[in-house]
């Protein structure tokens, strides 16, 4: 199909972190690349928060893996960068020598088996947010996410091991799992890029009006908000799963997976399929809602559903 989601950064856009922009420019020549990300996010939040200044406070290891380098980010989250991107409740963990194997294994795995998928890692993602809850906060920790917000950052904590969506979830830890769900995120930036550069939703929609999506394997998970999607939510989950379940298809019809990786890969594509398939259809209701771009992007996601 003609009109897919962002691949690729077009040069001198806004997201273009080689651009001559004055910020940039600066974060450069000070050797503060890691704060990049941060400077974009400045400008797309608009508080007059220096999320860049705050961001110097943070330290970094780099992960490379295929020729590709990532800041795996360390010392302790501003809370002015955690409050922005709901992350009040959680912190840094420890970089140990079995994170850093099993983020690699993870890298690795998509580089060498997903290349397609690793390439959009690469394109869309530098800095990695490996968080857990603090001491005393008695919530259910998130198991990966990315916000709009902060461009090029992903977050994932250990249960990104174990979890994949929506609701397998093994005793066994893998880098499987780790690598799946940094690709999750990894396409969840590259829609949030393509969304803010091009006009995808009809003039006048607005996600706090937005009609609502029942969410049918989300019942009994408490809010209403993870019950009922708004119409870009459900986009961006759609792209998502369209994304997972061919991973998930590439992966077992390889022979080195472990027992445990095959069961829990067959159950989540078993559940994931139906999920996608009721998102698409439930979009598909609601067409009004898009652009023409935004329609042919519909179109290209049921021709991808299709093929699954």
């Amino acid at each position: 199909m003609k009109t897919t989601i962002a691949t690729c950064v077009p040069t001198g856009s806004f997201f273009d972190l080689d651009r001559k922009d004055p910020d940039l420019i600066r974060l450069r020549e000070q050797g503060a690349e890691l704060a990049m990300p941060f400077a974009l996010m400045e400008r797309l939040v608009k508080t007059g928060t220096p999320f860049a200044e705050h961001a110097r406070m943070l330290r970094s290891e780099p992960v490379t893996v295929a020729g590709a380098s990532f800041d795996w980010f360390d010392a302790e989250l501003p809370a002015e960068i955690a409050d922005e991107i709901n992350l009040a409740d959680y912190e840094i963990v420890a970089h140990t020598d079995e994170r850093r194997a099993a983020l690699t294994q993870a890298l690795d795995r998509l580089s060498l088996v997903h290349p397609e998928g690793f390439a959009r890692v690469r394109e869309f993602v530098r800095g990695l947010l490996w968080m857990g809850l603090k001491p005393g906060v008695r919530a259910s920790s998130l198991t990966s996410s990315s916000d709009p917000a902060l461009p090029y950052v992903i977050v994932f904590s250990d249960k990104a091991a174990r979890h994949i969506p929506p609701n397998t979830v093994s005793e066994q830890p893998s880098p499987l799992y780790l690598a799946e769900n940094l690709l999750h995120e990894g396409t969840h930036q590259s829609i949030s890029f393509h969304v803010l550069q091009h006009q995808v939703f009809a003039d006048g929609y607005s996600s706090k009006t937005s009609p609502k999506i029942e969410i049918r394997w989300r019942a009994g998970q408490g809010e209403d908000r993870n019950q009922y999607w708004e119409i870009d939510r459900a986009f961006h989950a759609t792209c998502v799963y369209n994304q997972l379940l061919r991973f998930r298809q590439i992966e077992l019809r390889r022979s080195d997976l472990t027992p445990d990786e095959r069961t829990s890969l067959q159950s989540a594509y078993d559940e994931g399929l139906p999920a996608v398939r009721y998102l698409m259809r439930e979009l598909e209701l609601l067409r009004e809602h898009f652009t023409p771009h935004g329609l042919e992007l519909l179109d290209d996601l049921r021709h991808q559903t299709d093929q699954l």
